[in-house]
């Protein structure tokens, strides 16, 4: 037990968010593109305030993920998510899948989204999530870019098969790259049916049962490393807007979105998370 007063342990996980609206789906086709956005419904700011006061309750601090389309014109969430203690890093400023992009592109991409950021209050950017973790063995060259710009933290690399590779390690471990080192902190996986699922983010996440993300979480602690969990505000929205999209994008964002909210409220409850700079001094970054 420990003391009263005593300073509690640094959280051993993460919980990060990925701030971004419903229609921002990589995939969706055209009538969920760039030129229809601004006309669409934003429910961003609702979800996203819920979930605040979610962790607010639950005594976590995360990393919100925002994009900078989303920090150009809700600039007040992005400060009333500093505010609350959180960390802020860069999703990207258009979602732009990384391995669609040369390098000339990605950079104009980020550094137009950690200027929206900083014109929205943020002090610093040094970590970073690309779009549906599309730094993958496509773009491993993004890596030195995000050191270049001085990125000292990555969460982009997934591994799993489809959008990531099921050889990439699991945990928060340091990448070389020719620009120096970075923290790369990939999601959290489980081994079921005889292959490697995601756990801790999207659908995974939303078709585990609290007590089985528990029990996965605490099996890595022991081995001595730590996981790390995702959210979209849009996946706790109460009533989310339903449109027709291919089946594989259907099934990433609307399977077994009912509940959710409960389910997730147990996780954070249950759990010792922070942001994923309380992670950096733990693997030497």
């Amino acid at each position: 037990m420990i003391p009263a007063g005593a300073p509690m342990p640094p959280p051993r996980n993460a919980f990060t968010v990925d701030v971004e609206d419903w229609f921002h789906m990589c995939g969706a086709g055209a009538s969920l593109g760039l030129p229809h956005w601004d006309a669409l419904p934003s429910r961003v700011v609702a979800t996203t305030r819920w979930l605040l006061d979610e962790l607010d309750r639950a005594a976590v601090r995360a990393t919100f993920f925002v994009l900078g389309w989303v920090a150009e014109r809700h600039p007040a969430l992005v400060s009333e998510i500093a505010s609350a203690g959180h960390d802020i890093g860069s999703h990207g400023h258009l979602h732009l899948r990384v391995y669609e992009l040369d390098r000339r592109r990605f950079v104009d991409d980020l550094q137009t989204s950690v200027g929206a950021l900083m014109a929205a209050g943020v002090d610093r950017v040094n970590a970073f999530r690309a779009p549906e973790w599309s730094i993958n063995q496509r773009a491993l060259w993004a890596l030195d870019e995000l050191c270049r710009h001085g990125f000292t933290t990555d969460a982009s690399m997934a591994p799993v098969r489809v959008v990531g590779s099921v050889s990439c390690p699991r945990y928060p471990h340091i990448r070389h790259t020719a620009a120096g080192p970075i923290l790369e902190c990939p999601p959290l996986v489980a081994d079921r049916f005889g292959q490697v699922m995601p756990m801790g983010w999207g659908w995974g996440l939303r078709m585990s049962s609290p007590r089985r993300v528990l029990d996965a979480i605490a099996a890595a602690n022991r081995r001595g490393e730590s996981s790390v969990l995702m959210v979209h505000p849009w996946e706790l929205d109460p009533d989310p807007p339903r449109v027709r999209v291919p089946a594989r994008v259907w099934f990433s964002h609307y399977f077994r979105l009912d509940g959710f909210r409960e389910r997730l409220r147990v996780v954070l409850r249950s759990g010792s998370f922070g942001p994923l700079s309380a992670l950096v001094a733990r693997h030497g970054s």
